[in-house]
């Protein structure tokens, strides 16, 4: 997620929308805290680029901000290989 007012090769966090009947609601988590004036232009890139760009009716765009950092990235494949490796929490240790 980039925005072009606050363009820049470093990545600034993630965002999920969700799409209902009357509203759509996102998601935004920073990876870093941003000045106000900032945020809130990035709401409004995110608004034009991507919410506007579907073509879905809503009456509001609500966004709940987070600043956090990413621990990890988990999918099937990385939990069947853990697994394989029988380093599981539920296992029985010997003492």
């Amino acid at each position: 997620m980039q925005g072009s007012s606050l363009q820049s090769n470093n990545r600034l966090g993630t965002v999920d929308i969700h799409f209902t009947t009357t509203a759509v609601h996102g998601t935004l988590i920073l990876e870093r805290e941003l000045e106000e004036t900032d945020l809130t232009k990035l709401i409004e890139q995110i608004d034009e680029d991507l919410v506007l760009s579907a073509d879905m009716p809503r009456d509001d765009f609500l966004v709940s901000v987070y600043v956090g950092k990413d621990v990890g990235f988990y999918s099937d494949e990385y939990f069947a290989e853990e697994n394989d490796t029988g380093t599981g929490f539920d296992e029985d240790e010997e003492e």
